[in-house]
């Protein structure tokens, strides 16, 4: 299990706030959420803080080799992803 012995696991979980990439409406969530959705415009919200694989020294001992390239090529598409979508909304905005 990933939070088993985890190096970097908060102790507790703590109050996150994000900007909703659709209408721009800020949703709290614990850090410990995957996921919230917007209450003013029902878009789903993603809490891509919530990977330490992408920056944690143990994570390859912690989710095996397999899992870790794996999660390591979600995140990066989910980076471009959002790139993409602030890209459409700022033009969106001119």
């Amino acid at each position: 299990m990933i939070m088993d012995g985890c190096q970097g696991k908060p102790r507790t979980p703590t109050i996150i706030e994000k900007t909703c990439p659709n209408c721009g409406a800020e949703i709290e969530m614990f850090s410990i959420d995957t996921e919230m959705v917007c209450e003013n415009c029902g878009y789903t919200v993603y809490n891509d803080t919530l990977s330490c694989v992408q920056w944690c020294k143990y994570a390859k001992d912690c989710v095996g080799e397999d899992m870790y390239k794996n999660m390591m090529i979600i995140a990066n598409r989910n980076k471009e992803k959002l790139e993409v979508e602030r890209k459409v909304k700022k033009l969106r905005e001119e």
